[in-house]
């Protein structure tokens, strides 16, 4: 597998001796076919060139000759043995509760992690983590734990439950060396490294299941308010004030412990 960035359906009519193929998903601009390989160019403007090794590594060299720009492969450490890692999102913003997410790989499923093209999630766009969430799941094992904000605000301190939560998905997914994203306050994991996603495959394909999983919770919570709820914690006052009016019930989609959170609420009674 090989990927190619920055291209449009212009570009394709440059290629030659390719049948076209209709789109499987929402995410495909289009699709072509040549002798047991498969083109598949997404709305992100990637490429992807899949299929039989020696053809693909063939058409790939015919795309370069064409200045096609091929995707910079991420340079992950190389690991023997059975990994497991985890990493978590939503911990930071206001909507939302919190998503941990593990996966596992030995050797084989490693390889199939790399091929994929798996890399931390922050170089991603969304349309691209919810599509590679689903290629991950097809060939690792994983384990997810998803708490709503009603559930996550019945805990009392952020730092003991995401301890309990990456230790559940390692749990559940062992044996292996458990490796984790570190946040302050971690006490879980074989191995605990800073930008952890950026350095071990298996803590990469992690943080692309949990953002997948809490961009399907933001979803999720933002059709019950009635209106796009934004990420992060920096630009939520508005939307903050907006749920606020609606008379719903806070807990339900917000972090009550956040300080933002508390002064609106403070303000308003």
């Amino acid at each position: 597998m090989t990927l190619f960035i920055n291209i449009s359906k212009e570009d394709l009519k440059k290629l030659k001796g390719f049948i076209p193929e209709s789109t499987k998903t929402i995410y495909e601009e289009a699709r072509l076919a040549k002798q047991g390989a498969t083109l598949i160019l997404y709305a992100s403007g990637k490429l992807l060139v899949q299929g039989k090794k020696e053809v693909v590594a063939k058409i790939a060299s015919e795309l370069k000759k064409l200045h096609f720009q091929e995707e910079e492969k991420t340079a992950f450490r190389k690991e023997t043995g059975i990994i497991i890692g985890t990493d978590e999102v939503l911990k930071g913003d206001t909507f939302g509760g919190l998503v941990v997410a593990g996966v596992k790989a030995d050797e084989t499923t490693r390889q199939r992690l790399l091929e994929l093209g798996v890399k931390d999630s922050k170089l991603l766009a969304d349309k691209e983590i919810l599509l590679l969430a689903e290629k991950i799941k097809q060939i690792a094992p994983c384990e997810i734990r998803s708490l709503l904000p009603e559930e996550y605000n019945k805990e009392h301190n952020q730092t003991q439950l995401l301890n309990q939560l990456h230790k559940e998905c390692a749990e559940y997914l062992k044996p292996g060396k458990h490796i984790v994203d570190q946040f302050p306050g971690c006490t879980v994991g074989a191995v605990i490294t800073e930008q952890a996603e950026s350095k071990y495959v298996e803590v990469a394909a992690a943080s692309v299941i949990a953002r997948a999983t809490g961009l399907k919770q933001l979803n999720y919570l933002s059709a019950l308010a009635g209106f796009d709820l934004p990420k992060g914690s920096t630009h939520v006052q508005e939307a903050l004030l907006r749920l606020f009016g609606k008379h719903v019930a806070m807990e339900k989609f917000v972090k009550m412990d956040f300080r933002n959170v508390k002064r609106v609420l403070e303000s308003k009674n």
